[in-house]
C-alpha cells in the first residue's frame, strides 16, 4: 500500500485567506497556552513546553485558515490527519516510492526524485505534544482528536511504510531480564 501516492500539489484544503468570523470562532476555542495561569509564567518554560506551545499555535493557525472554518470543539481525527498531510510538504526525510529502484535500501547510492516527507518519529512526537496541549487548554481527554483511533492507525501505517522504504525496522526493543550479580567476596570471606 502506497500511503504517499496522492498528489502533493494540493495537499489539503488549507487556505491562507482569513475571515473575521472564522478567526473569532477559533480564537475563543484555541486560547493561548500562556493565558492558563500566572504562576507558570514566572518560571522559565522548558524546551518541551516551548515546542508544545509552538505546535499548539501552529495547529490553531491551521484551524483559523481552514476552509470551511473550524472551531476546536468541531475538530475530529480526520482534521488532524489533514493537518499531518499538510505538514508533509515541509518534511526533510526522503521516503522512496514503491516504484523507486532504491526502495528498501537504507543508504541509496544515487539521488532519486522521491518526495521529502515528515519522519515518523517527528509526527509521533508532534501528536504527543498536541495531545497534551489539547487537554491543558480545556479539552476533555475522551474527546481529544489527537488520540483518535484513525490518528494512531495513520501513525502506524506511516511507520511501517517508512521502515519498508528505508529498509529499516522499527521493532520495539525488548527489555532484558535483570541478571543477579553474585558477590563471591561476601559469601565466603569474613
Amino acid at each position: 500500500m502506497d500511503l504517499f501516492s496522492e498528489s502533493s500539489s494540493n495537499p489539503t484544503p488549507y487556505d491562507t485567506t482569513n475571515t473575521a468570523a472564522a478567526a473569532a470562532a477559533v480564537v475563543t476555542a484555541c486560547p493561548s497556552p500562556s493565558s492558563s495561569s500566572s504562576a507558570t509564567a514566572a518560571a522559565t518554560p522548558s524546551r518541551y513546553e516551548n515546542q508544545k506551545r509552538r505546535d499548539w499555535n501552529t495547529f490553531c493557525q491551521y484551524l483559523r485558515n481552514h476552509r470551511p472554518p473550524l472551531s476546536l470543539p468541531m475538530c475530529s481525527g480526520a482534521h488532524v490527519l489533514e493537518f499531518l498531510r499538510y505538514l508533509d510538504q515541509f518534511g526533510k526525510t526522503k521516503v522512496h516510492n514503491q516504484t523507486c529502484p532504491f526502495f528498501g535500501l537504507p543508504n541509496p547510492p544515487a539521488p532519486c526524485p522521491c518526495p521529502l516527507r515528515q519522519a515518523w518519529g517527528s509526527l509521533d512526537a508532534l501528536i504527543g505534544r498536541l495531545r497534551a496541549a489539547y487537554e491543558e487548554n480545556g479539552g476533555r481527554p475522551e474527546s481529544n482528536p489527537f488520540g483518535a483511533r484513525a490518528v494512531r492507525l495513520y501513525l502506524r501505517e506511516v511507520r511501517d511504510f517508512q521502515a519498508k522504504a528505508r529498509g529499516v525496522s522499527y521493532e520495539k526493543k525488548r527489555k532484558r531480564p535483570k541478571q543477579k550479580i553474585a558477590n563471591s567476596n561476601q559469601d565466603g570471606a569474613t
